[in-house]
């Protein structure tokens, strides 16, 4: 177990406005404009320019309630590019790799990355050192992030929400340089609600308790916090007071399903289009497992109607159990063929659809049984790997299996404003740089 010095440093970096910022990346007009983007079908907005926030459009605000406010201010309406939002993030945790040594990066979320910074504190200017981290990536991909700094990972998370919202720190906020004075005038306003963990709902029950700022909370004694929460409350407040109780995770751990679904664009009744879009979704699924180095031994699917529409409802879900843990494509679109097959019944207007890995467990783990043809088996998995290289090369879907096709109509996600997919993008940022 590696030896620390007394006081751990912690540092995270955010993407301001992640799909916003990737998306003014390759359409300069969009900048200094309000921007939203939608969620599938266009549904809601999922992400906001500081202009639309300006606007007081809020997170999660169905589109059709904007439609005057739109016009109004011409504000720029996108539906979500998840395929250009994952290699931006996989660009911008490459490049925080170069900052730290071997297992002082946790990649948080797809635009959040904490960093340690605790062998580093004697050695240099841990500000100076985070406005170099800034700007590299701001020069090197275009995105433009804050950082903040703390002697815990919930002080680094308060810290970059004050370098957001104070533009006088440049966006970096190191709470080891600033004058403790001066921080804690900033945290005696802000909201418990703003703190990693707690959240509204945590928020509400300590008002009742006169617990109302960042600072009230700090100053509690951590075992009546945890008499009235729990001792993820009580780590909390001792995570505010500067004593380290959450490690990075170098290791993602394994997960426990892999679900992907979709709301179609349309009612779908048929059951061969049904057939299809479960195929698709069954190897976006694949894709992750693979990626993933995991096996499945169960897969799940479902299918809805509308939710809203409960005199029609129908919600059947199935699990289809393999004989054998594989991440192979066609045993596992052939089980999902049974499930559904299984489930589906005439009459109805489905809405969406999805498929679910479950029991899943490390390639590295499995062992075939007596009875497993070992040569299909090796032969099967050299397929498996010839189509992950060919579409790596040449694009995802340039060789996959029949019936799987992502370009029908019939149950497509309503997505009118998305941006190209930049299959340039190599050579673009080659030219950036």
């Amino acid at each position: 177990m590696a030896s620390y010095p007394k006081e751990r440093v912690f540092a995270i970096v955010d993407i301001n406005n992640c799909y916003v910022s990737c998306e003014r990346l390759f359409n300069p007009s969009l900048l200094c404009r309000p921007v939203i983007v939608l969620s599938n079908n266009d549904g809601c907005v999922v992400a906001r320019s500081e202009e639309a926030k300006q606007l007081g459009i809020k997170m999660g605000q169905p589109v059709f309630q904007l439609r005057d406010m739109i016009r109004q201010h011409h504000i720029a309406v996108l539906s979500s590019n998840y395929a250009l939002y994952g290699e931006m993030s996989k660009r911008f945790m490459s490049v925080l790799s170069h900052y730290v040594g071997t297992g002082e990066q946790e990649i948080y979320s797809i635009d959040e990355c904490f960093l340690e910074l605790t062998h580093h504190q004697n050695r240099i200017n841990l500000t100076d050192y985070a406005h170099e981290i800034r700007n590299t990536i701001l020069q090197w991909l275009g995105l433009p992030v804050c950082i903040g700094i703390g002697t815990s990972k919930t002080l680094a998370k308060i810290a970059n929400h004050l370098a957001k919202k104070n533009p006088a720190f440049n966006g970096v906020y190191n709470m080891l340089a600033i004058d403790p004075i001066h921080t804690e005038a900033f945290l005696t306003k802000l909201d418990t609600k703003e703190v990693w963990g707690v959240g509204r709902r945590h928020a509400a029950k300590l008002k009742t308790l006169n617990i109302h700022t960042v600072m009230d909370l700090m100053n509690v004694e951590p075992k009546y916090i945890r008499s009235h929460f729990s001792v993820v409350m009580e780590r909390t407040v001792l995570e505010l007071n500067g004593t380290c109780c959450l490690e990075l995770e170098e290791v993602v751990p394994d997960r426990q399903q892999i679900v992907c679904s979709r709301s179609f664009g349309s009612y779908v009744t048929e059951l061969p289009i049904l057939q299809e879009a479960l195929n698709f979704f069954a190897l976006r699924a694949i894709e992750k497992l693979r990626g993933q180095q995991l096996l499945t031994n169960s897969i799940g699917v479902f299918i809805h109607t509308n939710r809203f529409n409960p005199q029609a409802a129908y919600h059947p879900y199935i699990i289809v159990n393999l004989t054998e843990a594989t991440d192979d494509r066609l045993l596992i679109i052939k089980a999902a063929s049974r499930g559904l097959s299984k489930i589906y019944k005439e009459g109805f207007k489905y809405k969406k659809a999805g498929i679910v890995l479950l029991n899943m467990v490390p390639r590295s783990k499995f062992l075939p049984s007596l009875f497993t043809d070992r040569e299909l088996l090796e032969k099967r998995q050299n397929l498996s790997d010839v189509l992950d290289a060919i579409n790596q090369k040449f694009g995802r879907d340039t060789v996959d299996i029949a019936n799987c096709s992502k370009n029908k109509a019939d149950w497509q996600m309503s997505q009118a404003n998305k941006s190209p997919n930049y299959f340039m993008i190599d050579s673009l940022m080659q030219i950036r740089h």
